[in-house]
């Protein structure tokens, strides 16, 4: 099976596609929040730029911020499990959810925000590909406010089955695709919207300006996982550090141990013998 050289989960290829085709975007957020695509009246991107300059960037992340009817929506790739995904979610939507209200305005004003993470690992212990997480009072499971929505799709909980008559699973099918063959099985559902998406993605992948932001992309991603590997190896190093100062620090402990009670023992033969040679003198 021939290998995508470049797959939907590349982020400068998702960014790039999506801004591109404004239309295709909506249709794959409709699916993605189980919304009617006709029932969205107002649809912008608000990042649609992607700077030369913070493509080679360490942690920089190509999402894509939208306003959907009055939400405020994040859409963003996750390929690799990094350990802090849950909370680096959260804070992300924080701090998307704060800046959303102008100097002045009440808080009443604040829109509701949504969150929407395609990865390409396991992130939950369940079953199910979606996950959806709000604010619930624990016991109740009364909601706290609507604003806050967090959406996770896991990639390799998708059925294997290419469903034509499932649009949400046809999108999420194309993220997951790694072969030519998988792309290919997807386009032969004949349904529309995937064929023009996969056109998109052979249009854009042979284009200059693409190959030249994946060339610093590539330099971003190899920079950053040097720095992730730096850090947790001065991690181990450190954490060995602080192991053998522990043993050390045990060791002497042990050590002043024994001899204390090495001089407790001398101090008692000391007083035996004091003792014995009392009794001689009186003798």
């Amino acid at each position: 099976m021939a290998k995508l050289e470049y797959t939907f989960k590349t982020d400068t290829l998702f960014k790039m596609l999506f801004v591109q085709h404004p239309g295709l975007l909506k249709q794959l957020v409709s699916e993605l929040l189980g919304i009617s695509q006709q029932s969205i009246e107002q649809f912008t991107i608000t990042n649609p730029e992607m700077p030369p300059e913070s493509l080679g960037d360490k942690f920089c992340r190509l999402d894509i911020n939208m306003t959907v009817d009055g939400r405020v929506v994040n859409l963003e790739i996750q390929v690799r499990d990094e350990g802090d995904y849950p909370s680096r979610i959260l804070y992300h939507w924080a701090r998307v959810y704060s800046s959303a209200l102008p100097s002045g305005k009440d808080y009443i004003e604040l829109p509701r925000t949504v969150i929407i993470s395609i990865i390409g690992f396991n992130l939950f212990k369940c079953k199910e590909f979606h996950s959806e997480f709000k604010p619930l009072e624990v016991t109740r499971h009364e909601l706290l406010s609507d604003n806050m929505s967090l959406h996770f799709f896991e990639l390799k909980k998708l059925p294997e089955e290419v469903n034509a008559n499932n649009k949400l699973l046809l999108w999420l099918s194309l993220f997951r695709a790694e072969t030519e063959e998988e792309l290919k099985q997807i386009e032969s559902t004949e349904v529309p919207v995937m064929k023009q998406a996969i056109n998109a993605y052979h249009q854009i992948t042979v284009t200059p300006e693409f190959r030249e932001a994946e060339r610093l992309r590539s330099i971003a991603r190899h920079n950053e996982a040097a720095a992730l590997r730096h850090a947790r190896q001065e991690g181990m190093e450190k954490g060995m550090e602080k192991g053998m100062e522990k043993g050390k620090a045990e060791e002497r402990i042990l050590w002043q141990g024994v001899v204390a009670g090495k001089d407790t023992e001398i101090a008692g033969k000391d007083a035996e013998i004091a003792r014995l040679r009392a009794q001689l003198e009186l003798v």
